[in-house]
């Protein structure tokens, strides 16, 4: 191993990690590469990419960074302490695997392991999964609900950018069991939410001065988790959801309609918001009555989150913002990989 990249104190007191990046020519691949290469305690090991391998990062992006990729079967795996990978749906199972086979923890930022069990997860993406015990150590990434079962995974699914917004955005009022079952949320999200592969619908032409709703109502696949993380609390929850796809470049606001107990006051449902995130140090919670908008958010690794109460008794709007590529996936990836291996949670992240 090159001394470099050699490890200099035992497990548990990392004083820099080895980071393995598979698939990381995508957009989600490409930030980690960003937030590595400035992370204080982590060194890139390695970077591997299918279509790209014995190319640089720089022949593919408009970037000094001249980081060589390889194949995953040709990359050193054993040199790494974490990897993440980047990979599309249904594409990571066998490769996570075989990086738990040697021992090597992950996070995973494809949705193969964030739902508990193989029936939902077959149910939602129609595949077969091939990995049902890795499901079982698998950890839902979302730091604020799972901080402490994070801090001691090998495995972590990173959360989609969707269900970050709208998780985070109402875990206080299901928390508190004041939230009713009927949730109803539409969002906005950048056109990178997409991906980088080629598709007619992310076409310029196609999507600029345009707005597309898509799997709207009962369809969209990360509908699978927001039940998983407000459904613990709410078992009849019933949502509503509504993603729409808008030219922009990268963010995502969630407007969020919902029901409390009309005798709720509006102070004390602010107050348990400033309660329950006061020492998170990525939640923005708004003054009352302001509304979150994607400037809050983009380019950042924070959720901003607005309180509305309308005239109706009982009647709220909660809206919510983040960088679909920062929060939303690798910024949340890299703060999971600080609190799994004891570092500041904020460390190469910017609040």
């Amino acid at each position: 191993m090159d001394p470099f990249f050699e490890v200099t104190t035992p497990y548990g007191g990392f004083a820099v990690l080895n980071v393995g990046i598979v698939g990381a020519t995508g957009y989600t691949g490409f930030e980690l590469l960003r937030l590595i290469s400035r992370h204080p305690r982590a060194r890139l090991a390695w970077a591997t990419s299918e279509a790209s391998a014995g190319k640089r990062i720089s022949d593919l992006y408009p970037t000094p960074d001249d980081t060589p990729l390889v194949r995953f079967e040709d990359a050193p795996l054993t040199q790494a302490d974490v990897i993440f990978f980047c990979l599309p749906h249904a594409a990571s199972m066998e490769a996570v695997a075989i990086a738990r086979n040697a021992g090597i923890r992950a996070i995973d930022l494809s949705a193969d392991f964030r739902l508990p069990d193989v029936q939902t997860y077959e149910r939602w993406y129609q595949t077969r999964h091939s990995q049902p015990g890795l499901l079982e150590e698998a950890v839902y990434g979302l730091c604020e609900v799972n901080r402490s079962d994070v801090a001691n995974a090998s495995l972590v699914a990173n959360p989609g950018c969707y269900p970050t917004t709208i998780n985070l955005g109402l875990w206080p009022l299901a928390q508190a069991g004041v939230l009713g079952p009927r949730i109803i949320a539409d969002s906005k999200s950048g056109v990178s939410g997409a991906g980088r592969k080629l598709r007619l619908s992310s076409h310029f032409v196609e999507i600029n001065e345009n707005m597309v709703p898509y799997s709207i109502g009962y369809a969209h696949r990360h509908i699978a988790e927001m039940e998983l993380i407000l459904g613990s609390q709410i078992p009849d929850v019933q949502i509503t959801f509504s993603p729409h796809l808008i030219p922009v470049n990268r963010g995502i606001l969630s407007t969020i309609y919902i029901d409390l107990d009309p005798s709720l006051d509006p102070q004390a449902v602010y107050q348990l918001y400033q309660q329950v995130y006061a020492r998170e140090p990525f939640i923005h919670i708004l003054p009352p009555g302001a509304t979150a908008t994607l400037r809050h958010t983009v380019h950042t690794n924070r959720v901003a989150i607005g309180i509305t109460p309308l005239p109706r008794a009982g009647q709220w709007i909660i809206t919510v913002s983040e960088d679909n590529l920062l929060k939303g996936a690798s910024g949340q990836a890299i703060q999971n990989m600080n609190i799994m291996f004891g570092f500041e949670e904020t460390t190469g992240l910017m609040a």
